[in-house]
Parts: structure tokens; sequence; C-alpha cells
């Protein structure tokens, strides 16, 4: 009899527990290092704040990667339920008709509170549709700056405090530091064929990349970004290279670029404000300069804004429990205030994505104490955009990066013009774009 009763009472308590388990959220995400110890972190305390949802970060590998994977898996009906979802992938996510379940409708399901408004303009722009709505999660973004090494600049007899303005100004710099041999080359770059120096170069000087708006007017699009300009810079940057100014830094992500950086072989060093916190950590030996990237003051003399890199998290269609959503809204919900976002964006280098966030960081003074922490912010937010600047938006656009790195390698080993590489990159590109129309017409 005691031992029947104390069967029972076991299995009441087992499905009492079983009953109040949290629903598990799972997240795929492609941060690794300090930056994924820190999204952990993001999620921990969400999950300690409540006890009805749990989310659980999954590693996926880089954005490429993990975009592969999230595909693959909605194919296979095993998707997560959200996925961190680089910019250059919004415009095949936007494609996957019935994969995405848009972020402005979630909320509203949900009854989660959303207000557009409360996101800063060029971050929430990019990732909104024609009507306005935002079809997913604000989470990392950022835009490149220029970082440099001051005490280099003054073995050069430059002014430390003095960062270059404009691409002219860096070269110049770059041959000064050279000829004295306080560096073995002036200014290297990630991504310096394609989101450095070519969309990010584009938007600056208000220089079309695509028609229908850069691609945010339609699939039908066409790539212009093999425009005289263009051309000219990447001949300039062939030049400087030759001349020892310039380094390249590697395809794409660069991942040869940082540790010119940080060895100090290269005085100067241009990538995405998110490479804030890295950069800190590794310039241990010497003083960094931060500024806004340089503009080309043959072209324009009134620098646009530059445009956003980074991830927003979208939610995938499919989940077999429903409260997996209530609990992917719960999340945005945190995710969107205040003090997360601050905490966030001062730790990671990544811009606020509310306007609350941003205000929060001049109240507790942190930009006064941070020099150069507020220059992404500054920059992204400057003037309005125009068509050109706003950012770019096509399918296939991962693949036609590889395609424009390719063509930019052919400029720098003197292989073809600038003009030359650009006309074959717009002339494969289109066809890629095609392609992806193709896919997407049903």
């Amino acid at each position: 009899m005691f031992k029947s009763i104390s069967l029972a009472a076991a299995a009441v308590v087992l499905s009492a527990s079983a009953s109040f388990a949290a629903t598990e959220v799972t997240w795929w995400h492609a941060m690794g290092g300090e930056l994924g110890k820190k999204l952990e972190e993001v999620a921990q305390k969400f999950n300690d704040s409540q006890s009805e949802y749990k989310i659980v970060p999954v590693y996926k590998g880089t954005y490429p990667e993990t975009l592969t994977a999230a595909i693959a898996a909605f194919r296979a009906g095993q998707q997560p339920a959200i996925v961190q979802v680089f910019e250059v992938g919004t415009g095949t996510m936007m494609a996957a008709k019935g994969a995405v379940y848009p972020v402005y409708q979630l909320m509203k399901d949900e009854g989660e509170p959303w207000d557009p408004s409360k996101f800063l303009a060029p971050v929430v722009g990019y990732y909104s549709d024609a009507e306005g709505n935002i079809l997913s999660m604000p989470f990392n973004s950022s835009t490149p700056i220029l970082y440099y090494n001051k005490d280099v600049f003054k073995k050069a007899g430059l002014d430390p405090e003095v960062a270059p303005k404009t691409w002219a100004e860096l070269a110049e710099m770059g041959k000064k530091i050279v000829s004295s041999g306080a560096a073995k080359c002036g200014f290297t770059m990630s991504y310096g064929a394609t989101w450095v120096g070519l969309e990010n170069y584009s938007a600056i000087q208000n220089l079309p990349y695509g028609t229908q708006q850069n691609g945010f007017g339609g699939m039908n699009a066409e790539f212009t970004f093999n425009g005289p300009n263009q051309a000219k810079f990447w001949d300039h940057l062939k030049t400087w290279q030759d001349e020892g100014v310039y380094k390249y830094g590697g395809p794409s992500a660069g991942a040869d670029a940082a540790p010119l950086f940080y060895s100090q072989q290269c005085a100067a060093y241009m990538n995405s404000s998110a490479s804030r916190a890295g950069v800190i950590n590794n310039a241990k030996d010497f003083k960094v300069g931060f500024a806004p990237m340089p503009y080309d003051d043959t072209v324009t003399q009134d620098p646009k804004n530059s445009i956003i890199g980074g991830a927003t998290l979208w939610v995938l269609n499919g989940q077999k429990d429903k409260a997996v959503y209530k609990g992917a809204a719960k999340f945005f919900t945190y995710l969107s205030q205040p003090e997360v976002q601050a905490d966030w964006h001062q730790f990671t280098g990544y811009l606020p994505i509310t306007n609350a966030a941003y205000e929060l960081g001049q109240k507790q003074g942190y930009y006064e104490k941070n020099a150069g922490s507020d220059i992404a912010i500054k920059q992204i937010m400057r003037g309005t955009p125009s068509e050109n600047s706003k950012g770019v938006r096509f399918g296939n656009l991962t693949q036609i990066r590889d395609v424009i790195d390719q063509q930019f390698e052919a400029v720098l080993n003197g292989k073809k013009t600038g003009q030359e590489a650009l006309d074959e990159a717009a002339k494969q590109g289109n066809a890629k774009l095609r392609e992806f129309e193709a896919a997407n017409s049903n």
C-alpha cells in the first residue's frame, strides 16, 4: 500500500514538472568567440527573467553557413524558431514564400508591444517591405568605420589626433607612413571589394549600385555598380597597392586584414563598427584612433550616410508547438528594452537599434568616456538617405559578392582594369539575379 501511494505521488510530481517545463525556442546564430559568449549571456538573462520560455542558442558557423543550414532545415521540416541572417541574405529571406513569419505580424498576433518609430530609421528601413512593415527583428546592425594607429601616425610625423577625411588624404598619409618606415603599409580593409570597397563606397558618394532603388523596388533589377567612379576607385586601389600604401586583406570578410593592423604592419584598417571590441582587445601595444569612413572628394563634397551590415533575427514558420511563437515574441520584446540594447551595443560596437538605447548611452556618459564610440551612429544617421545610400538588397548576393571578390583580385593582379573587372562582375551578377528570379517566380 505504502509503495503504491509513493509511486502514485511520484507520478503526480513528474506530471506537474512536465506541465511546467519551459517551452524551448531554438535560436540558430552565426556568432563565435567573444560575440558568441555575449549572445549566450543575452539569452540566459532572458531565460532567468521568466520561467515559461527558454531560448536555446545554437552556433551554426559563418553567416553564409547559417543561412544555408536554415534553408536546408526548413525544406526538411526541422527548422529552428529563430535564425540570425546577415543583411546580404535579406533578399533571399524575403523571397522565401511561406518560410518566414514577419516580425510585425508575429508581435501583433501575440499581443506584444511593437512601435517601429522607436528603432533607428536606417536600420528598420533596410528590413521593411514596400508598405513599411518590418519583416525581421533588428539585433546586430553595424556599419564600417576607420581604425588607425595613433602611435604610427606620430612616428611618421603626422598629427595622431587628425584622421584622414578623404581617400586622397588617406593615400598621402599612407605614403608618408611607408616612406618614414613607421609601418610597412598605410591601410588595409575587410570586405575590400564588396561591403566596404564597393557597396559603402557607392552609398557614401551617392552612386547607384543597381536599378530598382538598389533592389528595394523589386527583383527585376540590374547592377550599375560598374560606373566610371567605382572603376576609377578600384584602379586607385591597384596603384596604392603597388606603392605599398594599401595591402589586400583577403576576400569578403578579410581574415588577413585584422592581423595586419594588430601587428602594426598597416597603420589604418577599415571594418565593421562591431570590430571595436576586438580592436581594443588586440591593440594592447598602441593607441587606437576612430574615424568615419573616408569619402572621395573627386566625386562629392557632401558624403552621404554609410550603409548597414550585421544581421537580424527571422522567425520561421512551421513550428509544431505554437507556444514557441509566443516565446519568440516575448524574447523580441525583451531584446528591445533600452538597458538590454545599450549593454549589447556598448560591449560589441554594434549600433544601438533603438533611439532609447542611444539616449540611455548618452545619459550614462558612455560616448564621452569612450572616444569614437558614437562615430558609427553619427555616420549612418548623416543626412537623409537617398535611393543610392539606403543599402543594397538583391537575391543571391552572397554568390554575387564572391564574383566581385574574384574580379577585384584580377585588378590587383594586373590582369584587368577596374572598368573591365566591374563590367564582368556586373554581367555575371546580373546572370545570378536572373537565376534567383527564375527560382522564386512561382
